[in-house]
């Protein structure tokens, strides 16, 4: 079954359109492609006016929210944070992605570079990679020593708990990729004249170290999952899937005002967001 002249003008208006295309989409996989696009569409505009609406609740409060996303390269982190941001406030947002640290702030304290980027009253601030690389991806790539990488896992935690009893709210989402699916992703940067620059060495690397990133990330998870900052593991294999269900996360966690009048549902797929625990199932193990 295809859309032809004489069928388009049996359809006068777009819910005609829909129902033909799901009438017929098992005939046609076309179909199932385009309606898979469009509700995945329909569903993200209405989680991002929500999004609208709690940003206006933490100006409103003077409340401090910092999100930060980490996972393993390719897995899905900056196209979340595009999603999440595209239509917020950008007075009362801010993105964070650090260069690596100058020679002044190598000789720093090492949370000072990140301190400054933390979120004022009414402000929410995505960490597109936060102080957590001292954790995974500085020690598997030899970025710092052993003494460093020791005395950050000891001070993270005392520091998330001092930025919680100041009233900041700290979410931690680690976006999960099975090794797979991220070597699809790196071939698909590489053939992609627009996104050649994602590609690295270190993403190579990652793949080469991915059994000692595990080991890191799993020590990082056990040491610093806490009830006042813990981790939310998404599975993200589903870059879509990824991005809904993490928005509807961080909407789950405030009783804004409004709340849920632009959205049916927003409480996450417990199949795709969950909080970690020592036996939960990931995809990057």
């Amino acid at each position: 079954m295809n859309i032809t002249p004489a069928v388009l003008k049996t359809l006068d208006s777009r819910k005609e359109l829909l129902d033909f295309l799901r009438k017929y989409q098992n005939e046609n996989p076309l179909f199932k492609k385009v309606l898979t696009s469009y509700e995945y569409e329909t569903e993200l505009r209405c989680l991002q006016a929500e999004l609208v609406g709690l940003q206006k609740w933490i100006q409103d409060h003077n409340k401090k929210v910092a999100v930060i996303f980490e996972g393993r390269d390719a897995s899905g982190k900056g196209g979340t944070i595009r999603r999440f941001t595209e239509h917020l406030n950008p007075r009362a947002m801010r993105i964070v992605a650090l260069n690596k640290p100058t020679e002044v702030e190598k000789r720093q304290w090492y949370f000072n570079r990140y301190i400054k980027e933390l979120p004022n009253a009414g402000e929410l601030v995505f960490f597109d990679r936060s102080w957590y690389n001292r954790a995974v991806v500085e020690p598997v790539m030899g970025f710092c020593d052993q003494q460093q990488y020791d005395r950050f896992m000891v001070q993270v935690s005392e520091f998330e708990h001092m930025l919680y009893e100041s009233g900041t709210r700290i979410i931690k989402f680690w976006f999960s990729v099975s090794k797979d699916q991220q070597l699809k992703r790196f071939n698909n940067r590489l053939e992609n004249p627009l996104k050649k620059w994602k590609f690295s060495p270190v993403d190579q690397k990652g793949q080469e170290l991915w059994d000692t990133i595990t080991n890191y990330k799993t020590q990082m998870f056990s040491r610093t999952h806490h009830t006042f900052s813990p981790w939310i593991i998404v599975k993200s294999d589903n870059k879509r899937l990824a991005r809904l269900e993490s928005i509807k996360y961080l909407l789950s966690q405030f009783d804004y005002s409004e709340r849920g009048n632009n959205a049916g549902q927003i409480l996450p797929d417990p199949n795709i967001v969950q909080r970690y625990f020592r036996m939960l199932k990931q995809l990057d193990i």
